[in-house]
């Protein structure tokens, strides 16, 4: 009687290259170590056009005295003297600190509530539809084109008719009534304002995908024990969540600090220097003072403070994660 043959993928039915045959990883170039860079070099040519020679270009045109007509002529660091010395500039930074309260601090701590309460509170009393619906209603700000939102905001705040100043009329507050952002001393506000609506959005949709891997059971034993929601938010979600909170005020601060859409659309840095931020300001002596070296110049001390709370906050975390893994 012949003897059945071991079924597949037992070690009896293992069988033996042929001799003289080429093992299967000289088939593939990455896989004996060599020739993996082929697949790199689209990329990496990519960033070399796209980003590196545009990067280096910009650089050198910071030592230059250029119109965008004639050659650039050099003139050492006469550039990033005068950019040290220029109160714009500084004016200009300030209204950075402005953008990254109204982008990320109150947007990250508002996004970490209503995101915890919506997954906590609304969707465990009215259902998971309900909670994803707001979700997206905070979200949709985010997906509008900046000049769309822009017309819609100018048209609320407009000084003669605008949809505010006819409501607080409407209810007897004529007193209140204002040119928002026309004048001086609220149309920084009014952009921190709209960029905190705006921004809203983000954070809570991050927040609310990474409090889907939280162990519902942590949340039961602590209200077993007594705790208010509060307290477990406290407890349980920042912990837990921590991640992600890293990452969203990073990638808000970095957007905080080049916004210029709004800015543009809204009030073109002005009135006077009030609302210009570095990138507007960049923007301007490019392409309205066609003083392009100048230019260049403020663009690139916004690029060195961008690398360099990029640099802070991943330090920073990296950090934390190695003292809680000692933990």
């Amino acid at each position: 009687m012949a003897t059945p043959a071991p079924f597949a993928g037992t070690k009896t039915a293992s069988r033996k290259a042929p001799a003289g045959a080429a093992p299967i990883t000289s088939l593939i170039p990455g896989a004996t170590g060599r020739g993996f860079w082929i697949y790199l070099l689209p990329g990496l040519l990519l960033l070399t056009i796209i980003v590196l020679i545009p990067l280096g270009w910009n650089l050198y045109l910071t030592f230059t005295s250029y119109r965008g007509i004639r050659p650039p002529v050099w003139n050492n660091f006469e550039n990033w003297t005068k950019l040290f010395g220029d109160d714009v500039f500084w004016t200009s930074f300030g209204n950075s600190v402005a953008m990254i309260v109204a982008m990320v601090i109150v947007p990250t701590l508002l996004g970490l509530v209503l995101a915890a309460m919506l997954f906590d509170l609304v969707g465990k009393k009215f259902g998971s539809r309900i909670a994803s619906f707001l979700r997206a209603t905070y979200y949709l700000p985010q997906i509008l084109p900046v000049v769309i939102a822009a017309i819609v905001i100018g048209w609320i705040l407009r000084p003669e008719n605008g949809a505010l100043n006819q409501v607080l009329g409407a209810v007897g507050l004529e007193s209140l009534q204002h040119n928002w952002l026309g004048s001086p001393d609220t149309a920084l506000a009014s952009i921190m304002v709209i960029m905190v609506w705006v921004q809203l959005g983000y954070p809570i949709v991050i927040f609310m995908a990474a409090l889907q891997r939280v162990d519902p059971e942590l949340y039961e034993a602590a209200e077993l024990d007594g705790a208010n929601w509060f307290q477990r938010f406290q407890a349980i979600t920042v912990g837990i969540i921590r991640p992600e909170i890293f990452v969203v005020t990073l990638t808000c601060t970095i957007a905080a600090l080049k916004v210029f859409g709004p800015i543009y659309a809204l009030t073109r840095g002005g009135p006077g220097t009030s609302t210009i931020v570095p990138s507007y300001y960049s923007y301007s002596e490019f392409f309205q003072n066609q003083q392009v070296g100048y230019g260049a110049t403020i663009a690139t001390a916004l690029t060195v403070v961008v690398a360099i709370v990029a640099i802070v906050f991943i330090t920073f975390q990296t950090r934390l994660e190695r003292r809680d893994e000692e933990r």
